[in-house]
């Protein structure tokens, strides 16, 4: 019974992550921006990044998705706002770890995040979990130089 109460609460902030997205929406001084997309579902996410002094000021993103996508990018904002890049880029390693149902040392930093831990059980969702977190790190391997579409293949 602790359980389903436990699934439930998880449920329902993904839910609400979904359905009221933090940091959705376009920033007017980005330094860092991608489109990504998932081919496979026909997820979209434009990610904008406002890097200064090597910390993440600020960050937003719009596109159209699953709910599963939406939510983990709005957990994936809220997560990495005022973060130094390098301490983003665990949080992603950590995150795509946790999706795979791989143990993960710094669970608690992943915030609302580590809630969809259970994504590793339906793999055609991980696509889904990861779009946004791999638009962050590839949008910070440019270093904000150009806006590009990428499109998101999991690798096998």
């Amino acid at each position: 019974m602790a359980l389903s109460k436990l699934d439930n609460i998880y449920r329902q902030v993904i839910l609400d992550h979904s359905s009221r997205p933090h940091h959705r929406g376009v920033l007017s001084e980005a330094t860092n921006k991608i489109e990504l997309n998932n081919p496979t579902c026909g997820d979209v996410i434009e990610l904008q990044v406002e890097v200064k002094d090597g910390i993440i000021k600020n960050i937003a993103f719009r596109g159209n998705g699953c709910s599963i996508s939406t939510a983990s990018a709005s957990m994936m904002t809220d997560a990495v706002m005022n973060k130094t890049v390098e301490e983003a880029q665990f949080l992603i390693n950590d995150f795509l770890q946790l999706v795979q149902g791989k143990e993960v040392a710094r669970l608690e930093q992943l915030g609302d995040a580590a809630m969809l831990s259970g994504v590793a059980k339906f793999p055609a969702r991980i696509k889904c979990a990861t779009l946004g977190w791999k638009a962050l790190e590839k949008a910070m391997e440019e270093n904000g130089t150009a806006t590009f579409h990428h499109d998101h293949q999991e690798e096998e």
